[in-house]
């Protein structure tokens, strides 16, 4: 086994939103370098078939990612399985809406809010009184390139991500030195979340990116663990641009 195959050996992560897309492979690389994980999700089906590919290191909890009960419920697994929580990623996002500010439901905004940016810092929260606060560890967030500049049509998605991005620079101020708060911001990346923004189209939308390709899944899951990791052991409060290289050319989506 390589050192880079055992950063994790020992340790547990929690990821969230994780029965398919960027958090699965996130949570397939972690228990690829020797991690064990518990991945969570809204559907019980897409989690099992998630926990059958990951294999006997991966445990499962089902549930709406700023319900508390259900973070409560995560961290308790967790704890009783493993007894303990070194790393925790905020991967859950969502965006039910397309189009300006100005176009913009207030239920919806609330919604997004609610799961993009308050659940982060819940989440944080939980592991940190569970474990962390003592022991130590690693929160990354997953933020988006959206919320570096303006963002036409995922406004308020674009706007909520620069809410983790501060949040990240917070949370790493206020829980330094034992937890470190890092983030990744990436571009489009090829999952059902980010179809509507590149499906049938491919071509066109890679075309402006320096590397010619839109992400896919497995582009995220490296910097994330990296930033969880020993290896980025003087890292806190950094938000990781993993973009294609498109934000060099002045382009986001």
């Amino acid at each position: 086994m390589t050192a880079q195959a055992s950063r994790f050996t020992g340790k547990v992560a929690i990821v969230t939103g994780a029965s398919r897309g960027i958090g699965l492979a996130i949570a397939q690389r972690f228990v690829d370098e020797g991690a064990n994980v518990i991945i969570t999700a809204r559907g019980q089906e897409t989690l099992d078939a998630a926990v059958a590919q990951l294999g006997d290191a991966a445990a499962a909890v089902a549930g709406k990612a700023q319900d508390k009960a259900h973070q409560d419920e995560v961290v308790r697994t967790a704890m009783e399985r493993w007894g303990r929580i070194d790393v925790l990623v905020n991967n859950t996002g969502i965006n039910p809406v397309y189009g300006g500010l100005m176009d913009l439901d207030d239920d919806a905004a609330r919604k997004i809010a609610d799961v993009n940016l308050l659940a982060t810092l819940s989440w944080t929260r939980a592991v940190w009184n569970a474990w962390m606060k003592d022991n130590g560890g690693s929160v990354v967030n997953l933020a988006s390139i959206a919320g570096l500049r303006a963002a036409p049509g995922i406004a308020f998605y674009g706007v909520t991500k620069a809410g983790v991005i501060h949040m990240t620079e917070e949370l790493a101020a206020e829980l330094g030195p034992k937890v470190r708060v890092n983030a990744v911001a990436p571009a489009v990346v090829k999952t059902d979340f980010a179809k509507a923004l590149y499906e049938g189209r491919e071509e066109s939308v890679a075309k402006p990116y320096p590397l010619k390709r839109l992400g896919a899944p497995e582009d995220i899951a490296g910097p994330v663990a990296f930033l969880a990791s020993d290896d980025a052991a003087w890292m806190t409060g950094q938000t990781l641009v993993v973009d294609g290289g498109i934000t060099v050319t002045g382009g986001l989506v």
